[in-house]
């Protein structure tokens, strides 16, 4: 159990770190000691996680030995297996930005009204996913549809969501992909089957470093503000704090109206549109690494990865993995572990 999860080298890590923390000129450079402390608090995090787990087991282990029976056992067991998961899913989450924050955008697809109604579903699924894990769900920006059907209903046409937490971006990555969904219309008048798309888009918070080599050209920038709009198109505030930004040579759009200032709303539409042309440029090096080897590939963010199917049955199922289950509501209610936990395991060498 040691050797998988690497005890020794965490503990190894952190007494570097600690060093590190104790030398003279250590805040010098603020942002790297910010970098250190993180990364020293996180490896002393897992230390202590895994030393209670192992205690739990010699614990456990005892008790089958006095041969105490019963169901108060086997809950033991069943609850120590649960957090033994889900500490070892951790030890595939090994990728360069795996531990840090994530930004996930939503884009309603084709489907109109139902498409926009599928988006607002997904955001609700995320945000309970992430209320379970113990991470930040904030809502940096979103776009509304018409609202229509029996109950009003109001859809989302895009949305970008500020994900804060350890290993944020190594959970949600695989969620990168086409989302479709099978339902009864509420908004057909007819109760007609329809079929909806949702594009969900995952990348990861990059460091200041990194910000700091994507050159771009102020010139190359379309900056304006709008009043923070809520659904039906209502202001919610007199003042233009919103920020759009464009960068016109890739015509990547973003936008920010989470924050009362205009220029915070400006600095994190910057980080987005900073991790939007990092992971362009990621992508242009994979692709042509692969050219190079002869492989052909396809737009990562037109695959159809998971299909939930509410009529004419019930099921959940992951075109990736083969995961399936009828447990749909669950699932929408941010119950995503079985899937995402398979996600990584299967791309556990990425």
């Amino acid at each position: 159990m040691s050797t998988v999860f690497d005890l020794e080298k965490k503990k190894d890590r952190a007494k570097d770190l600690e060093k590190e923390t104790q030398k003279a000129d250590f805040w010098t450079n603020r942002e790297k000691a910010v970098e250190i402390t993180q990364e020293l608090a996180e490896t002393e995090g897992e230390i202590k996680e895994f030393d209670k787990i192992k205690k739990e087991l010699e614990e456990l282990n005892s008790l089958v030995k006095e041969n105490e029976k019963g169901e108060a056992l086997e809950d033991l067991a069943e609850e120590f297996e649960r957090k033994l998961r889900k500490s070892e899913i951790k030890v595939f989450l090994s990728g360069k930005y795996d531990k840090g924050n994530a930004i996930m955008s939503v884009y309603a697809g084709a489907g109109g009204q139902d498409a926009q109604d599928w988006a607002t579903m997904l955001l609700r699924m995320y945000e309970r996913y992430c209320a379970d894990k113990g991470f930040q769900f904030k809502i940096l920006n979103q776009s509304f549809g018409e609202g229509g059907g029996p109950e009003g209903r109001i859809g989302t046409k895009t949305a970008t969501i500020e994900i804060k937490g350890n290993f944020a971006y190594g959970f949600l990555k695989r969620e990168n992909g086409v989302h479709r969904l099978v339902r009864i219309s509420p908004f057909s008048a007819n109760k007609l089957r329809h079929t909806s798309f949702v594009l969900i888009e995952v990348l990861p918070e990059i460091s200041k470093e990194e910000e700091l080599e994507i050159k771009i050209n102020p010139e190359d920038l379309e900056i304006g503000t709008f009043r923070s709009s809520g659904p039906g198109g209502q202001n919610v505030n007199k003042r233009e704090t919103a920020v759009r930004i464009t960068h016109v040579p890739s015509g990547i759009t973003v936008s920010c109206q989470s924050e009362r200032l205009q220029a915070t709303n400006k600095d994190k539409a910057m980080k987005i549109l900073l991790a939007k042309l990092h992971q362009t440029e990621e992508e242009k090096a994979e692709k042509e690494l692969k050219q190079i080897k002869g492989k052909t590939i396809s737009a990562s963010w037109g695959n159809q990865i998971r299909s939930y199917v509410l009529q004419p049955y019930k099921m959940v199922k992951d075109l990736r993995t083969e995961v399936e289950t009828s447990r749909v509501e669950e699932v929408l209610d941010g119950n995503l572990e079985e899937f995402i936990e398979a996600e990584v395991k299967m791309n556990k060498n990425d």
